[in-house]
């Protein structure tokens, strides 16, 4: 894809058809094609047109923007539900999401993330748990609750509780060794210059967000509270578990605090959790997530990390360099 943008600014678009790209003057956005990754090629391309030609949705593709070179946008001229789950059975070597809606970066926004396996790489209590010698029972209810098998809240309790007397030192020891997910800084630095507020809503703990916070500059940070008494783990969480209501409740409140249109609202998470969060948002991306959360988000990243979240962000800049929105 590296030359693809040269190739097509020879045009401001291209009419996409089944065997051929056509220049066209007028475009297409009632809905929006993303396609991001590098493994992507005419040999895909005249596949994608084969498809959308059978779903009858005719599309314009822009070319790229400086900012994202291995991305493509696509104008369609409606939004199609069957396309969409053609598009995930399909199960393409990149990211191809099918989007009612795009948010730009020319405006204000407001991104609020998940952290557990969505800003970090790794789920906190998990390590926790592991460094207290309760590993292997902890990890089987976090993956349960993750699938929506559990009500949060209640599987929360129940794997803090099996930490009680651990010493506090082992979340020194974890935050140590905390791996972001990539992609990380690059995303938050991006959209805190572009004018967005950035936040995580975590069904984790404020002890590792607070260390993203102070980090990476974010506006705001929900969590847990760990509860400690003479250094050691209670085994009780302190006030208010953020659950999936609470995180949808996070995403409305900062919109509205912040002056957000909805549209311009993004959630992104991995677990089951993070649903209404995503529901509450413009567009909610599913990154790395679990079946039942790819099925249900806007859009899904599983070829890449918070750079394809980036990117898919930074693509509405390819329609608005040559069109007003």
């Amino acid at each position: 894809m590296q030359a693809w943008p040269q190739a097509l600014a020879a045009a401001p678009l291209w009419r996409l058809s089944h065997d051929a790209l056509l220049p066209q003057t007028d475009p297409l956005q009632e809905a929006w094609l993303v396609i991001t990754g590098a493994h992507f090629s005419a040999e895909h391309l005249a596949s994608l047109a084969a498809m959308l030609g059978r779903h009858q949705v005719e599309v314009c593709l822009y070319p790229p923007a400086a900012a994202c070179r291995q991305t493509l946008l696509l104008g369609c001229d409606r939004f199609s539900p069957e396309l969409v789950h053609s598009l995930r059975e399909a199960s393409f070597p990149f990211e191809v999401c099918h989007l009612t809606h795009l948010p730009t970066l020319t405006e204000p926004g407001l991104l609020v993330m998940d952290m557990d396996s969505t800003a970090i790489r790794i789920e906190c209590i998990d390590e926790i748990a592991r460094l207290a010698g309760v590993g292997d029972q902890v990890a089987a209810v976090t993956a349960a609750a993750m699938q929506g098998q559990l009500e949060f809240a209640d599987s929360l309790r129940n794997r803090v509780a099996l930490l009680a007397g651990a010493p506090v030192g082992i979340l020194d020891e974890v935050v140590a060794h905390m791996p972001w997910m990539p992609g990380l800084a690059e995303l938050v630095e991006t959209l805190k210059q572009a004018g967005w507020r950035v936040a995580i809503a975590s069904g984790g703990f404020t002890r590792f967000a607070s260390e993203l916070q102070q980090a990476l500059g974010l506006d705001a940070i929900f969590a847990n509270e760990l509860a400690v008494e003479d250094g050691k783990l209670t085994g009780q969480v302190r006030g208010p578990i953020v659950d999936a209501t609470v995180k949808a409740e996070v995403l409305t409140r900062l919109g509205e605090q912040y002056g957000v249109a909805r549209s311009q609202r993004v959630a992104v998470g991995d677990g089951a959790n993070d649903l209404k969060m995503m529901a509450a948002a413009g567009l909610g991306i599913a990154i790395h997530a679990k079946p039942v959360v790819r099925a249900q988000a806007a859009a899904s990243i599983e070829h890449h990390d918070l750079d394809g979240v980036l990117s898919l962000l930074q693509s509405s800049g390819a329609a608005s360099l040559r069109w007003d929105r």
